[in-house]
């Protein structure tokens, strides 16, 4: 039963859920139309001193569903030059940027597998990331000096579901965290000065599809500390601040609480000083995280509408909100802004 769970979770598509929950699955698919599987950590190398320094806003990134899978898009922050960048057999999903805006990091997701992939900005030059049989890898992100990528990997055979990391080339990989008790640990994400680390973790033994609580650790694993509860139902995208100084998350993101919207809040890296950005509560209005501007004067969002959806910034404390690209019936999911501009 474990195990099917696992395939609910990070089993590749929404379809695998449906067929188990329909119910649920309705829920948890205006968040994920790709659930997670398990893939991608970072590494544990330090981070330069420019790794705090604001960078340049770019191109921003995200999945979306085409007649040919979910694939990758960017588009720059005005809502000009929207552009489809993948064209993977499968699904391209979890898209991060690195550092120097140069390289994408992303997942590529079947029925059947889910690999880590590199590509230049405009998808061209993509390499599969090396991975042994009869494992599941996703959620890449690159350290802030983009020498490693942190990712989550499921074992299939034994049901371990794990952080490690490589080399940006796939060399030299290295499990770092896990196995997490009663469930699963996803999307690692270092600090900016590359002395943290913050991963979410599923607990099998609280819900039949179990929430997403907020961890940090050290780049290697040791010091496991909970900031926030599982009760605060997050996405599986959770990001820092380019001065390190808060994180942001969405809490009932797979609608633990029904009646209830998703909003976006940020916090301190111990969890403290939580501040809500949105403040939607009516059930039908609901706003998704996707990362903070390289500059740290933005954050970049899904916002949805009564079945209409939007790519949306505003400031990080929830003033000026505005449209990048307006509601619609497409739907922008797994929102990274990078520093690259074509």
């Amino acid at each position: 039963m474990k195990h099917k769970r696992r395939i609910i979770l990070t089993g590749l598509t929404a379809r695998a859920a449906t067929a188990t929950n329909p119910a649920r699955a309705r829920k948890r698919a205006t968040l994920m139309p790709i659930v997670v599987t398990g893939m991608l950590i970072v590494a544990v190398t330090a981070a330069p001193a420019s790794a705090t320094t604001p960078g340049r806003n770019g191109l921003i990134a995200f999945s979306s569903s085409t007649t040919s899978g979910v694939q990758l898009f960017t588009v720059h922050p005005d809502g000009t030059h929207l552009r489809q960048i993948t064209h993977v057999a499968g699904d391209a999903a979890n898209v991060d940027w690195s550092p120097d805006g140069m390289r994408i990091a992303f997942a590529i997701v079947t029925e059947a597998s889910s690999q880590g992939a590199v590509a230049r900005t405009d998808g061209s030059r993509l390499r599969l990331l090396p991975q042994p049989a009869g494992v599941f890898d996703d959620q890449p992100s690159f350290s802030p000096d983009g020498r490693r990528i942190f990712f989550e990997r499921f074992t299939v055979a034994t049901h371990d579901d794990a952080i490690w990391s490589m080399r940006s080339d796939g060399r030299d990989q290295r499990r770092v965290l896990g196995p997490f008790p009663n469930g699963v640990v996803t999307d690692p994400n270092i600090s900016p000065d590359g002395r943290t680390m913050s991963f979410q973790a599923f607990d099998f033994s609280l819900v039949e599809q179990p929430a997403l609580g907020l961890f940090t650790s050290t780049p290697s694993g040791a010091g496991i500390t909970q900031i926030r509860p599982f009760s605060s139902d997050e996405t599986i995208k959770a990001d820092w601040a380019p001065d390190g100084r808060r994180i942001a998350v969405t809490e009932n993101a797979n609608f633990l609480h029904p009646d209830d919207s998703a909003n976006i809040l940020t916090m301190r890296p111990d969890g403290s000083h939580v501040r809500r950005l949105t403040n939607f509560h009516d059930g039908v209005t609901n706003a998704f995280f996707g990362s903070y501007s390289p500059d740290g004067r933005w954050i970049v969002f899904r916002l949805e509408q009564r079945g209409l959806f939007g790519l949306y910034r505003m400031h990080p404390d929830g003033s000026d909100r505005r449209a990048i690209l307006p509601l619609s019936p497409k739907r922008p999911f797994l929102i990274d802004w990078g520093s690259h501009d074509d």
